[in-house]
């Protein structure tokens, strides 16, 4: 039975969601085609005939995790809602909906180029997001360059935060991260701060 157009758009839809949440939960390395046809309620079949393959499968539903991420982080009005949102419990605990560039990074320098491409553009939008809301605004001589320091402290402060056994630890690094790049010098203190899940 042919599908048409629309349904064949729906399942490419729900493909790349649920790879999108399976690698930022498990890694690229870490979902096979089977999990992946699973959670998408599909056959190999209908995946192969999307994609042709899975590394193409992963570039788009990087892609696809980027995008998402582009539109949470777009709505921070200021770097201490952003570093709020993003360092924040709810995030740490939730890879699955949150940061791409935090949950894939520590694998994306072993995939091939198009991955690779596609989260350097990735890191390309998060510095710019980031850049829009420094203090003088983006096209500050130093923005660029702030933007840089102020987009690892984030991604690496997040790696770290879920990477810890001790949640004590854990929350200490979110909370110091944040006050790192809105550079607040008062003690790191509520660590656990709730707050949104950016990417």
């Amino acid at each position: 039975m042919r599908v048409s157009k629309e349904k064949a758009a729906a399942n490419r839809e729900r493909i790349l969601a649920e790879a999108a949440r399976l690698f930022r939960e498990r890694g690229l390395s870490g979902v096979g085609v089977d999990a992946l046809a699973e959670a998408a309620g599909l056959t190999h079949g209908s995946l192969y005939s999307q994609f042709g393959s899975k590394e193409h499968l992963a570039a788009e539903a990087l892609d696809h995790a980027l995008a998402g991420s582009a539109v949470k982080t777009g709505r921070a009005t200021s770097l201490a809602e952003y570093a709020g949102n993003y360092l924040s419990a709810k995030h740490r605990d939730g890879p699955g909906r949150g940061c791409a560039i935090a949950a894939l990074g520590g694998e994306v320098a072993r995939q091939p180029a198009p991955v690779r491409h596609r989260y350097t553009e990735g890191v390309r939008g998060m510095v710019g997001r980031i850049a829009r809301l420094m203090p003088g605004g983006a096209d500050s001589a130093s923005a660029a360059d702030e933007a840089l320091a102020a987009a690892a402290t984030l991604v690496g402060a997040l790696v770290l935060a879920r990477a810890v056994d001790d949640p004590e630890l854990s929350a200490r690094i979110l909370a110091a991260g944040r006050a790192r790049v809105v550079g607040d010098e008062t003690p790191v203190r509520d660590a656990a701060k709730p707050g949104g899940n950016l990417g």
